[in-house]
């Protein structure tokens, strides 16, 4: 039985802290931990979540746009358990977005990420992978990495002048959507 966890939120120390490579992806207990993580993604109108935002210091998230409440013009992509992802290449080109995180509820902000990276991976049965990602898939991956390295988006933007609260995103940008 696959269970829901709480997501923790912006002040649980592991959210800062760097989170610590998977040495056996075979094992029941992370495997469990992608089935967590998997089943508390699917309510919570998010396109990824990593292990950190369930109180687990592990180099995995899970990557799964698609078009949601939150995020309604998401490309829709099957979701991917990504484990000890490094990213090998990033293009010159970066795109100021909106972006919100399950773990800074109520909050979005207008964050710089590149266009484009290269990246490699293990996947859920320990399959390496190198892929490039681009454009939204790409800014999900940049934004479930940084909490690999004990960041959130709020590290990254640029003013204060670019965060706005859910309610006014919705209200503002949603809209002309």
């Amino acid at each position: 039985m696959n269970n829901l966890r709480e997501i923790v939120q912006l002040g649980n120390p592991v959210l800062r802290e760097k989170a610590q490579p998977v040495t056996n992806v075979h094992l029941d207990s992370i495997q469990s931990l992608i089935d967590e993580l998997m089943t508390t993604l699917k309510p919570s109108n998010g396109v990824g979540i990593a292990a950190p935002q369930i109180a687990e210091s592990y180099r995995i998230f899970i990557l799964a746009s698609r078009p949601t409440l939150r995020y309604p013009q998401a490309p829709t992509m099957e979701a991917i358990a990504i484990i000890d992802p490094q990213i090998i290449a990033y293009s010159e080109e970066t795109v100021k977005d909106w972006e919100g995180c399950l773990s800074v509820p109520g909050i979005r902000g207008l964050v710089p990420r590149h266009q484009a990276i290269e990246v490699t991976y293990l996947d859920q049965q320990g399959t390496l992978h190198q892929q490039e990602f681009t454009g939204f898939v790409a800014r999900i991956f940049q934004h479930e990495y940084d909490h690999l390295e004990g960041k959130v988006f709020l590290d990254r933007v640029e003013s204060m002048r670019d965060l706005v609260t859910e309610q006014e995103y919705q209200k503002q940008f949603l809209q002309q959507l």
